[in-house]
């Protein structure tokens, strides 16, 4: 078997760690490299504890010169350092470069990575700039109603997410003794998602320019997003469920369900569920994510295989567990 090998800028944090753990268990791929300034010689193992047993590879420095090594790199650093790496490093176009960074999702010379969205794109693409994940779970349920012209009016959106999606680097905020049994909002309508989301929604079909009104929570719990949209419509409940079955007919690892969901059911999986239900004149639409997947890693490794010709299911065939 032709092994494609992998290299991972940023190797010590959140998304780097559940990129690690996916690719070390990925059965066509090989990790050449992991960079991390900050974690430099020491076992991946030693930083990323999960893992131990399954990886014996060290952190490394600065690895741009070993880029003609590898097939596709993933950048794991802060919002605003993957521009400045790209640029200084000048990867060749043959390179795939996957991005999980905002740096690039409003950027017309980078495929936009929702695979609900832009499989076709992916599939072939050397620059692909992965999704935020609110900016997953939101989409999620707008997409196949801007397809349908059902969004051109206002859309009031909550979504609550687990402390992951801050990222590791701690703040007053992520704090356990803070965010334990504790909720509050941040970002009142004007989180950095929705320009990725108005985007693709625009994409999509819808015409609106403005409407859209996002209510972001800080939740209590490690990981995961669980989303809610609600909008007026006229259009009975089976006609709109419809609208998502035929949608997401084909996506790999996005779901529309009859029951409503939790989070224990998309937590440590690489699923999107979506229900849907109406209230009189009012359409509700519930979608559960977990952030570190299919919000972060786990779709960076779907767009991985979707753009280097793999099973686009490969290395993520993860189960939930309800305990």
């Amino acid at each position: 078997m032709n092994m494609k090998k992998i290299g991972i800028v940023g190797g010590g944090g959140y998304t780097a760690g559940e990129l690690l753990r996916l690719l070390v268990r990925h059965p066509e791929v090989e990790i050449t490299f992991v960079e991390s300034g900050s974690q430099q010689g020491k076992a991946i193992s030693e930083v990323h504890d999960d893992l131990t047993g399954e990886t014996d590879l060290h952190f490394c420095g600065s690895a741009g010169a070993r880029l003609s090594e590898v097939d596709a790199v993933f950048l794991c650093m802060g919002h605003g350092v993957s521009r400045g790496w790209v640029e200084s490093h000048r990867p060749a176009k043959s390179l795939l470069v996957v991005d999980l960074s905002t740096d690039y999702r409003m950027d017309d010379s980078w495929v936009y990575g929702l695979p609900e969205l832009n499989r076709a794109r992916i599939q072939g693409a050397r620059r692909i700039a992965n999704p935020g994940c609110f900016a997953t779970a939101i989409q999620l349920a707008v997409l196949p109603l801007a397809r349908a012209g059902l969004v051109e009016g206002e859309l009031h959106i909550n979504g609550i997410t687990g402390s992951t999606g801050a990222g590791q680097s701690p703040s007053p905020t992520t704090h356990f003794s803070w965010r334990n049994n504790n909720v509050s909002v941040y970002k009142a309508f004007d989180h950095q998602h929705l320009a990725e989301i108005g985007r693709s929604a625009a994409q999509a079909g819808r015409v609106a320019t403005e409407g859209m009104h996002f209510l972001p929570v800080r939740g209590p719990f490690a990981r995961g997003i669980f989303v809610t949209c609600y909008l007026d419509t006229d259009r009975p409940e089976e006609e709109v469920r419809q609208l998502f079955k035929d949608y997401y007919a084909d996506a790999a690892f996005t779901h529309l369900t009859d029951q409503p969901v939790h989070l224990k059911q998309v937590v440590n999986t690489n699923k999107g569920l979506v229900h849907v239900e109406k209230h009189g004149g009012k359409l509700l639409v519930t979608t559960a994510i977990d952030n570190l997947l299919k919000g972060a890693s786990g779709q960076a490794v779907q767009n991985m295989n979707l753009a280097l010709g793999l099973g686009e299911t490969l290395g993520l065939e993860l189960k939930a567990s309800m305990f």
